[in-house]
């Protein structure tokens, strides 16, 4: 089942039901008026929406034209966002370039920041920058959404409570963190409003490519309309989204809603080097931080600049088929006056 909420004007848009080609959708407000509503009332929410959605696939309801431009993130806003780093090697890539080393609790004990949540952009809609001394750097991730989850949730437990999966752009202002960290209480100014993918899916929407928690395909990232990531989601994971879920409920309860994201997808190379950019043979990186850290290694310093404005970023995912899963985010920088 394919979800999107169209940017309506409200705050929290009007809940849809999407075909699997992403070209026709059916209002979903006789069952709940929003994503949030649905989630509060997944239970008994989710198997009408299911119904709906075979009905749009058959045709046996009016439909209209899909566009994704009218889309808005799944949810506009959320009650909570935490971003986790389940891709160890991403951590690893920024550590390194300022010798700094990896605790070994790295490994067993995952990364997690509360991010804003009251507001996050449109899929389509601009990245406005107001100083470019920011530096500002995209971050492809996969992010899911869970219904209520019991504080102390086990991880098996945990996986049945994700509901929805979709991807994000986690905008970073790179130059901004170093001092945020320093101050040793975390992001805040250097996190700015994330964007969703068009279109949410159930798990099993993605049928074998949803395993151990895991999307088993490339996330696609372009700048400036140049491939520049194809990491593999499903590969040099260190902890799959259960485990994050899982993680962020250890001491809280998660109400439903709560957005739960994977970090930036990063792949080792061949030989667990650093890995290639896609114009060498490689998979790439999905974010810029990553190769001005391979950069830095390599020459002592980094040469590729952060975004500026005109810059523009596509975050996408496909199936084996080629066919998009979740429509796809594509944004451009502007400058903020």
């Amino acid at each position: 089942m394919k979800l999107a909420s169209l940017n309506d004007g409200t705050r929290d848009g009007k809940l849809v039901v999407v075909s699997k080609d992403l070209t026709r959708y059916c209002a979903a407000d006789n069952i709940a008026p929003t994503m949030q509503a649905a989630l509060d009332n997944w239970s008994e929410c989710g198997p009408k929406l299911e119904v709906l959605a075979r009905d749009v696939e058959h045709e046996a309801v009016p439909c209209e034209r899909f566009h994704e431009r009218e889309a808005h993130s799944p949810l506009p806003r959320a009650y909570q966002w935490a971003d986790g780093s389940a891709y160890i090697n991403h951590v690893e890539l920024v550590r390194k370039a300022r010798g700094a080393e990896i605790p070994e609790s790295f490994y067993t004990d995952p990364l997690m920041y509360q991010g804003g949540s009251d507001g996050f952009l449109p899929p389509r809609a601009d990245i406005p920058l107001a100083d470019v001394a920011w530096g500002c750097d995209m971050e492809g991730e996969i992010a899911v959404v869970v219904d209520d989850v019991p504080m102390g949730v086990s991880v098996a437990d945990a996986a049945n409570h994700i509901k929805l999966v979709m991807l994000v752009n986690d905008v970073s202002l790179r130059g901004l963190i170093p001092g945020e960290l320093a101050k040793g209480f975390g992001f805040f100014q250097s996190k700015p409003a994330s964007a969703f993918s068009p279109v949410s899916v159930t798990p099993d929407e993605l049928g074998s490519a949803w395993k151990n928690s895991l999307v088993h395909l490339p996330l696609m990232v372009d700048y400036n309309g140049e491939p520049f990531g194809r990491a593999q989601a499903g590969e040099d994971a260190t902890f799959n989204l259960a485990q994050l879920v899982a993680h962020a409920a250890k001491t809280r309860s998660l109400c439903a809603g709560s957005i739960i994201g994977s970090g930036t997808v990063s792949n080792q190379g061949p030989e667990g080097d650093p890995g290639k950019p896609v114009s060498e043979g490689g998979r790439g990186y999905s974010c810029i931080a990553e190769i001005r850290m391979i950069e830095t290694i390599r020459d002592g310093e980094p040469s590729t600049r952060f975004m500026e404005p005109g810059d523009t970023v596509r975050v996408e995912m496909r199936d084996e088929d080629g066919h998009s899963i979740f429509g796809s985010i594509e944004q451009e920088v502007v400058a903020h006056p």
